[in-house]
């Protein structure tokens, strides 16, 4: 599962647990050059309706943690416009709700798994046009979690070698790691001069580092 951290505000949070808010903003390209286009959710929506069901609400993308309930889910023309109640009975949902009220809380990221999606190589932006949501998350620090290779962003995402330093460096590895780590990659591969290659192998280093940050 892909997740996209928007860091957009949760909006009229009242006294019963009850939000609403946006979990994804149409035409924002993040900082790893993505845009989620107006149409993405449709597909996904439609089906969750037939199932009489929604995208789950967990607690900061756990699987094991849900928090409440979305009543309501729709497209309009902003993004993903959510409606949600909050179980105040149990220890997340009571703690996500006291801190939606004093405003520590703010932020909502979706969990998706991704069905169609075009990369222009000219202008370095990979577009998201269809997309299986599987749940929406109230999250802490969306710009920041979202940065993170252990599962908060995809690293099949990585489309060259630059977008691969740019994710080291925004999973926590200094500008001069990050450039080192790249280096030894291609020095790796440089008998074969494919910087395919090359990408196949920082994308396996990294699957290694991720199991380190989550094991």
């Amino acid at each position: 599962m892909n997740t996209k951290d928007f860091g957009f505000e949760i909006k009229a949070v009242s006294d019963s647990g009850t939000f609403s808010g946006y979990g994804s903003v149409f035409g924002v390209k993040d900082s790893y050059g993505d845009i989620v286009v107006q149409g993405a959710f449709n597909d996904s929506l439609q089906d969750h309706r037939s199932k009489s069901r929604m995208p789950a609400m967990l607690w900061q993308h756990r699987s094991s943690e849900p928090i409440g309930v979305y009543t309501a889910m729709t497209e309009d023309n902003i993004g993903l416009h959510v409606e949600g109640q909050l179980a105040l009975t149990t220890v997340r949902g009571a703690e996500a709700h006291a801190l939606m009220k004093m405003g520590a809380l703010t932020g909502l990221s979706i969990g998706f798994q991704t069905r169609l999606e075009s990369y222009d190589k000219v202008s370095g932006i990979n577009t998201l046009q269809k997309v299986d949501l599987w749940e929406v998350s109230p999250v802490t620090f969306p710009a920041n979690d979202a940065a993170r290779i252990s599962g908060v962003k995809a690293i099949e995402l990585i489309k060259d070698l630059k977008s691969a330093e740019a994710l080291l460096r925004e999973s926590g590895m200094s500008r001069q790691e990050a450039v080192l780590f790249i280096a030894r990659i291609k020095s790796l591969t440089q008998r074969e001069s494919d910087e395919d290659v090359a990408v196949r192998g920082l994308v396996e280093a990294i699957t290694r580092r991720n199991n380190v940050f989550t094991n």
